[in-house]
């Protein structure tokens, strides 16, 4: 693909999962977050060539003026798209796939100073909540969801949905391969509110036992 359809097809995923966007030129003017991709691929470009310093500086100015931060050395797929994207940090060796949405103030950190493979690896038709933090090696499966503020630093199958800290598999279910699918985080489950209301019952149950026993 030329940089000519790569552009255009970055511009038309604005499109697809922002109902904001009012036009293309409002979209080539205003969103950063298309602005920081279109700079990643430019600074990744360099930097698989060799010229790694140049690469740096130039995700540095991305990240002053727009305030996402994308290593160079990370891998990225088509239609990515970050979503107000204030905040968001993607290390060096961090791997995303295709048909990605994230959210402001998410964060692909490493947990090791080795220099080996220390990011997420997130696959296809991911959504990332915002303020989420996706920590080391893991591999976050097709079409899986990541709530907001989740801590997640252990594996997710393909179409889950984790929520909490640290993230938990609240919602299993089959791909589906349909993209463009939002995380409704006015649907997700609570899982603190899900265990006190299970201690809940549980103390219910054993006050009607201890009632019985008292009436013996």
């Amino acid at each position: 693909m030329n940089i000519i359809a790569r552009f255009k097809e970055d511009i038309e995923t604005v499109f697809r999962e922002d109902p904001a966007a009012r036009s293309k030129l409002e979209v080539v003017l205003c969103y950063s977050g298309l602005h920081a991709i279109w700079v990643y691929r430019f600074a990744h470009l360099l930097w698989i060539k060799g010229f790694k310093i140049e690469a740096r500086i130039i995700s540095q100015m991305a990240r002053f003026f727009t305030g996402i931060e994308i290593h160079p050395g990370a891998t990225i797929g088509r239609r990515f798209f970050i979503d107000h994207g204030m905040g968001v940090v993607i290390g060096e060796t961090a791997e995303i796939g295709d048909d990605v949405l994230m959210y402001q103030g998410v964060v692909l950190g490493g947990v090791s100073l080795e220099k080996h493979k220390r990011h997420p690896t997130i696959g296809n038709e991911v959504v990332i909540g915002s303020g989420a933090i996706l920590l080391g090696p893991i591999k976050v499966g097709n079409e899986a969801r990541v709530g907001a503020g989740s801590v997640v630093i252990s594996d997710v199958p393909d179409g889950a949905t984790v929520v909490g800290v640290p993230g938990r598999v609240m919602i299993e279910r089959e791909p589906k391969h349909v993209s463009g699918v939002a995380l409704d985080h006015n649907k997700l489950p609570d899982p603190v509110i899900e265990v006190l209301h299970r201690l809940e019952q549980r103390i219910e149950e054993l006050e009607r036992q201890h009632k019985k026993l008292h009436n013996l």
